[in-house]
């Protein structure tokens, strides 16, 4: 099924781009345009809410279940160290990438466009980070709330306590353990149900991407694209490179078991997309269900590799494009605050360019600026929502082998989620009902 799915998307991402382009060219009115690329949006509409549909019940179920199965808190405390210190180092790394290679490639310097008025708005809202808004957005007021508006964090808080709490209860929250770990099995059944709509999500996203803007627009802006795009391919590498020292040989082949939810994320330009297909291909690769499903989702709140990066990239481009000199002093200063701001928005729509919003205000670069980007912000976001789903696929791999738990799993496909059996080795892999296991 995944080698059809991945050949499936790749023969939908050409075919959208040339009806996309074709549509293009013939329609030269840019109403009709909207209206066409409106009836494709439909689909991809619709894809994505299937997507975030089955989102926060799988987080919540496959969160719980693995805490419970840590057999310990300070089993949780060990993991979740590791794991912190892990998207520390990440995201200092992403961030640093991206300021050097922005400086060195200098894509904003002498761009011949008009640029907009100082005061000209630049149509996103920009939120302000406070540290108070911060902490108390993390607990939840109802879990039913942040599941409804699938706040991320706020069900991984949620879900630290519920497993927590029924590993302190025992023995007697047993019942429970196994009714989490078959709602775990029912939602990978969806989620193979819905998968199966990705091509055509990904055809029509492109197609209207591409319907709206045209080739032209990639090629105005195509040294700035260009030169982020290096650095995505630089940051994987050294992605990479780090879980082949980490993890030993078989980091290599992590790249094909994660190839499918990768260019999902790509096509859709959405990470949450890949969520629940990456969970699969580290299972498939030997990272245990405890450990991939506590570090994913805090990787979706914390550990967004290309979106850091993107931040640090976007952020100067504009202040080169105004010719705005930015010390070194600060450019670190930059870096450090996009450390904290790029945590504090998680789940707000359009992160990045909000982040950059405020970035912008701090240094006093005109907030206008972020016009120059909006027209390629989907182009670009498709590379950092892949890069998003390698940076977290890495980090479940380290954790994994930091805890000495990755195992040596084998297996030519990511088979459809099936009920648990009572075999040894269903005990072994996944989620297991024995209250010892993996303790």
């Amino acid at each position: 099924m995944a080698k059809r799915l991945t050949l499936f998307i790749l023969v939908a991402m050409v075919a959208g781009i040339v009806v996309g382009l074709a549509i293009n060219a013939m329609v030269p009115d840019k109403a009709q345009v909207a209206a066409i690329t409106d009836y494709f949006s439909i689909v991809t509409d619709l894809f994505l809410r299937l997507i975030k549909m089955i989102i926060a019940p799988l987080v919540f179920s496959t969160l719980v279940a693995g805490i419970a199965h840590m057999g310990d808190t300070a089993a949780l405390g060990r993991v979740g160290a590791r794991t912190i210190a892990w998207f520390l180092c990440a995201s200092l790394v992403s961030l640093t990438l991206g300021l050097i290679l922005v400086n060195i490639l200098q894509p904003g310097a002498g761009l011949a466009l008009p640029l907009p008025e100082v005061t000209a708005a630049s149509g996103v809202d920009k939120a302000t980070f406070t540290l108070k808004d911060f902490v108390t957005h993390l607990v939840p007021k109802s879990i039913f709330e942040a599941m409804a508006t699938n706040e991320i964090l706020q069900i991984v808080v949620f879900s630290i306590f519920t497993g927590v709490a029924i590993t302190a209860v025992g023995e007697k929250a047993a019942p429970l353990v196994r009714g989490v770990e078959a709602l775990v099995q029912v939602m990978l059944q969806i989620t193979d149900y819905v998968m199966r709509f990705a091509p055509f999500a990904v055809f029509a996203a492109v197609t209207s991407a591409l319907a709206k803007e045209g080739a032209s627009i990639l090629i105005t802006f195509g040294y700035f694209m260009g030169g982020f795009y290096i650095s995505l391919v630089l940051l994987w590498s050294l992605l990479l490179f780090a879980a082949f020292l980490i993890a030993g040989g078989r980091a290599r082949i992590l790249f094909r078991y994660i190839r499918d939810p990768i260019l999902l994320a790509f096509s859709t330009a959405s990470s949450e997309a890949a969520f629940p297909r990456t969970l699969e291909a580290l299972d498939r690769f030997g990272v245990p269900r405890r450990i991939a499903s506590f570090v994913l989702p805090l990787g979706y709140s914390f550990n967004l590799d290309g979106t850091m990066m993107y931040c640090t990239f976007a952020t100067m481009f504009i202040a080169q494009a105004y010719g705005i000199h930015m010390s070194v002093g600060e450019q670190v200063t930059m870096l450090l605050l996009l450390m904290v701001t790029s945590k504090g928005v998680a789940g707000v729509p359009r992160a990045s360019l909000v982040v950059i919003a405020s970035t912008l205000a701090f240094f006093k670069i005109p907030e206008a600026g972020l016009l120059l980007i909006l027209a390629v912000d989907h182009f670009l976001d498709m590379g950092r929502s892949a890069t998003n789903v390698v940076g977290n696929a890495v980090a479940s791999v380290v954790v994994a082998k930091w805890e000495k738990a990755l195992e040596v799993v084998e297996s030519p496909v990511i088979e459809p989620a099936r009920a648990p059996s009572h075999t040894p080795e269903s005990g072994r892999r996944g989620l297991d009902l024995d209250p010892d296991a993996n303790r």
